[in-house]
């Protein structure tokens, strides 16, 4: 779920890279690629780093640090095939459940130790440990008992993997899982070293000095609250001769003016464009925009609020958003409205390949009628016995975040007695106060960690450890069961219980989507191949790590 939240960070960002370098001299020609003697990569983030612990990452920006200082089974090319990375050979039962994989043995820790198959066990275990808390833990329940142990019911040992020596790994599945070569490249699937853990203890994760790596560079200089950090090359990464960035400097600008004025100055090599920013840059060379999985909602928390356990009151909130007016004249990004929770890109009908996001489509729920909205916020009033909505909408402090908080404000306020409030804060202190329940209303974005309806629809799940808001559904819960665990190997009979199920959702407004996020880039040639995957596809350090 890169996300994720993978995906909690509500950031709709265009990216600009300069052309130029204080060095912009050539050296090396790889794959048709020459790169800059100058191997320093000047870095903007929208939010500050929330974690480097795999275990406790929920946001994007965690997970391309954890991608970028970690290395795990696969890597995903840049089309999102699975590649060899700490395996060399796999292994599949006939039944689909046994997966046994055959480890690198060149492989090392930063601190020097030997990454073996021990590790792997180690890191999924501590995981499903109900003591680790992990959000994401139900990601390896297709695993064999690890529902069970992550409930309590079982120990940490019946878990399905097990080390058949240092450099052999074997795990069991409940079920054949067609994507899990995919999940595998995700770092919540990555090994953790143990020695590390048990010498930091609650400290692990939390800051630069409490980490080791196994991945292509080392996380350096944060503090765990601080704007700065560096990512340096790895000197013990096994494929270190294949990594030719030597540092990743990154500075935190919570504004795009500040970001901007500093690209401008030649301070950074990117920086993120919002509005104007975006209209001014249209034509110029360095200017790409790309559209990958990430959705932005608004999530009604039902157990702050009780009137918005009301489905009218609901169905009001959603109808009084414009969304076709959020993205094209307040964020003037690129983004899109959404025509649902699931956005597109997540898939096509097996037999009529009509996208699942036009196929579920329920337009009554997502669609501007202000007039509607008004009638359906009355009846709600009348059933539930209230007179006025007082609520208060929390998000990030980033400049997409407000403007998009702001509109919701004015649109909302524009029903009967319907008073909102907004409260912007610091995007780790955001994830805290989501992942607790804390909060009248949020906007959250959800992004992908593979191309299937399930990364999305699994959210809103009654025992998801994301599902926060109060929103619960027994159908809702049976279809996506059937889709996974009865009809799993029966593509088309799976594909209609996840729209079935996609639909409930919408007409239910279990959530109210608001745009699928745009995300440009350009990236000079010598940025574009200074990093090269274990299968020898080049990438840049930052945009294939997060493209879906």
């Amino acid at each position: 779920m890169i996300l994720h939240e993978y995906g909690l960070l509500a950031v709709s960002s265009v990216f600009l890279v300069s052309c130029g370098t204080k060095n912009d001299s050539r050296t090396s020609n790889i794959n048709g690629g020459k790169l800059a003697n100058s191997q320093i990569l000047n870095w903007t983030e929208s939010s500050t780093l929330a974690t480097a612990d795999l275990a406790k990452a929920t946001d994007t920006l965690s997970f391309n640090v954890l991608l970028n200082t970690q290395e795990g089974l696969y890597r995903l090319d840049k089309s999102g095939v699975p590649r060899n990375a700490l395996a060399t050979k796999t292994k599949i039962s006939d039944n689909g459940k046994v997966y046994t994989f055959n480890l690198r043995k060149d492989a090392e820790w930063s601190n020097g130790q030997k990454v073996t198959a021990k590790d792997f066990v180690y890191s999924w275990r501590r995981i499903v440990n109900p003591k680790t808390a992990s959000q994401d833990a139900f990601y390896l329940y297709q695993v064999k008992n690890a529902q069970e142990v992550n409930s309590g019911k079982k120990s940490l040992d019946t878990l399905g993997i097990k080390a058949i020596g240092n450099y052999k790994l074997q795990v069991t599945l409940t079920k054949p899982v067609s994507y899990f070569k995919k999940l595998l490249a995700w770092p919540l699937f990555f090994p953790t070293n143990q020695k590390a853990v048990e010498k930091f203890g609650s400290k692990y994760g939390t800051q630069a000095k409490y980490t080791v790596s196994d991945g292509p560079f080392k996380l350096t200089k944060w503090t765990g609250t601080n704007k700065k950090w560096t990512l340096v090359k790895n000197n013990k990464y096994w494929d270190k001769k294949n990594v030719h960035l030597k540092k990743i400097n990154e500075l935190v600008t919570e504004s795009t003016t500040t970001s901007y004025d500093l690209y401008q100055g030649k301070k950074v090599d990117e920086t993120l464009l919002s509005g104007q920013q975006v209209k001014n840059n249209l034509n110029n060379k360095n200017f790409v925009k790309r559209l990958p999985t990430a959705t932005t909602r608004l999530d009604l928390n039902q157990n702050q609020v009780a009137a918005f356990k009301n489905l009218n009151i609901r169905r009001a909130i959603s109808l009084a958003i414009n969304r076709t007016a959020l993205t094209n004249k307040v964020l003037e990004d690129g983004s899109v409205p959404l025509k649902g929770f699931v956005p597109s890109g997540m898939g096509n009908n097996p037999k009529t390949k009509e996208a699942f996001s036009s196929e579920t489509y329920v337009k009554k729920s997502v669609s501007y009628n202000l007039k509607e909205a008004k009638a359906l916020l009355k009846k709600g009033y009348k059933e539930t016995g209230t007179k006025n909505l007082k609520f208060t909408i929390v998000t990030a402090d980033t400049d997409s975040s407000r403007q998009a908080v702001e509109y919701l404000q004015s649109a909302l306020d524009a029903l009967p007695n319907v008073s909102v409030e907004v409260s912007t804060i610091p995007f780790v202190q955001l994830l805290a106060k989501q992942k607790a329940g804390n909060y009248q209303a949020t906007i959250k974005t959800w992004q992908s960690v593979f191309a299937d309806p399930i990364n999305f629809l699994d959210v809103y799940e009654s025992n998801s450890s994301y599902n926060n808001s109060g929103w619960e559904n027994e159908k809702y819960d049976k279809l996506l069961d059937e889709a996974e665990n009865v009809y799993g190997n029966s593509p088309m009979k799976r594909w209609n219980k996840l729209v079935e199920a996609e639909k409930l959702l919408m007409e239910e407004q279990g959530t109210i989507p608001l745009y699928q996020v745009a995300k440009s880039q350009l990236l000079r040639s010598n940025v574009k191949n200074v990093v090269y995957n274990p299968a020898g596809v080049p990438y840049d350090w930052k945009s294939a790590y997060i493209a879906r």
